[in-house]
């Protein structure tokens, strides 16, 4: 069984919901749309002591308080609460998932994600990460957000169409700032 497939599985297997569009009557908010792939949800509790994870962090803790405001909005998914509940420590697992509350859609995976998602993982990206991005897209996410530079630079890479743009926190926070 493919990683995807095994994710769909405990999925289907462990919720009742599998449609988006019943959970999601109004979508259209002009506001910020942003999702967090859970590397960057459990930055603030990695190792601080090193320049840039601390730079992360403090990035990610920024984006989460303006999406707490109503400046922003998070998008969350049910792969992310499946992600964070793979995490064997569960001090930690406890402290990201309850950054996930700030979510204000959760994205449901549905056929159009799993199949956005095998297209993704056709292209070269990992089954978590596919997931994630067929996920962000489906949630129309305005952002897709990573510390990971190996999906960082897969989802850049030429041939690999990805609907909302995938970056850096920090440089992205950066930017946003700016304008």
């Amino acid at each position: 069984m493919s990683g995807i497939a095994a994710i769909y599985n405990y999925l289907y297997e462990t919720s009742t919901v599998t449609s988006l569009d019943n959970h999601l009557p109004c979508l259209i908010i002009a506001t910020m749309k942003i999702y967090l792939d859970v590397c960057c949800l459990s930055r603030p509790f990695d190792d601080l002591s090193q320049d840039r994870v601390r730079l992360e962090s403090e990035a990610i803790l920024t984006i989460l308080e303006r999406c707490q405001r109503g400046t922003w909005r998070l998008v969350g998914s049910e792969a992310v609460m499946f992600e964070i509940a793979q995490n064997p420590d569960a001090a930690k697992r406890n402290r990201v998932a309850a950054l996930v509350v700030v979510a204000a859609v959760t994205v449901l995976i549905d056929p159009l994600v799993e199949r956005r998602a095998t297209e993704l993982e056709r292209q070269g990206l990992s089954p978590f990460d596919a997931v994630h991005l067929a996920c962000a897209e489906r949630g129309q996410a305005d952002v897709f957000l990573t510390t990971d530079d190996e999906l960082l630079r897969k989802a850049r890479r030429k041939g690999v169409l990805v609907l909302p743009k995938v970056a850096n926190p920090v440089q992205w926070l950066i930017e946003e700032v700016e304008r």
